[in-house]
């Protein structure tokens, strides 16, 4: 039987090999770990009531008002209603196409200017709808539920039993992105 290399501190090839084993077991756990934890289920929150109400207005993470040059065509963002920034759980996806492109069942008089806005929570699991497509296809990167933003995000693959409720918005008179009322739909999971 040959002798096993050990190196000058001792360790042998089988010891070195069992450690990296180990080591990539444990990283490869991690790497699943990591992003879960920023998908946790946003519908946990303290705040209670409307998320939005007639006159809202949209804004940015800093709190900023967001106008009608706010994005470009083909582009997204997340948006939060005024009133309640640190609402985590309402996080809205703000949308920009072409206004042409938006087609039924998106409820074309919630759009104005060539947006769109949904509730960034998906209605599969209530994690988050974070991802795009090139095409601009909305993905929740928890199960993979796709959606379509141009048209009423319905659910084009994946487990999501219905679209992502669309926000009535509209241009304000000093020209900026408003809510005229809540989603027309259920947040996240449940209801039909």
């Amino acid at each position: 039987m040959a002798k096993e290399d050990q190196s000058e501190d001792g360790w042998q090839r089988r010891d070195i090999a069992k450690a990296a084993l180990g080591l990539g077991t444990v990283s490869a756990a991690a790497s699943l770990a990591v992003p879960t934890a920023g998908l946790r289920n946003a519908l946990s929150r303290s705040f209670t009531g409307e998320v939005y109400t007639e006159g809202t207005y949209l804004v940015d993470e800093e709190g900023n008002r967001l106008g009608a040059n706010a994005l470009e065509v083909g582009t997204r963002a997340t948006v939060f209603p005024e009133s309640h920034p640190d609402v985590s759980d309402a996080p809205t996806l703000l949308v920009r196409h072409e206004e042409s492109a938006f087609a039924e069942p998106t409820n074309l008089a919630f759009t104005v200017a060539g947006y769109a806005a949904y509730s960034k929570i998906c209605t599969h699991a209530g994690c988050t709808v974070s991802e795009a497509e090139e095409d601009g296809t909305l993905v929740c990167p928890c199960h993979f539920g796709k959606f379509d933003p141009t048209r009423g995000a319905e659910v084009l693959d994946g487990p999501p039993p219905r679209p992502l409720p669309q926000l009535p918005i509209t241009l304000s008179s000093d020209g900026y992105l408003m809510a005229t009322g809540n989603f027309e739909g259920t947040i996240g999971p449940g209801g039909e």
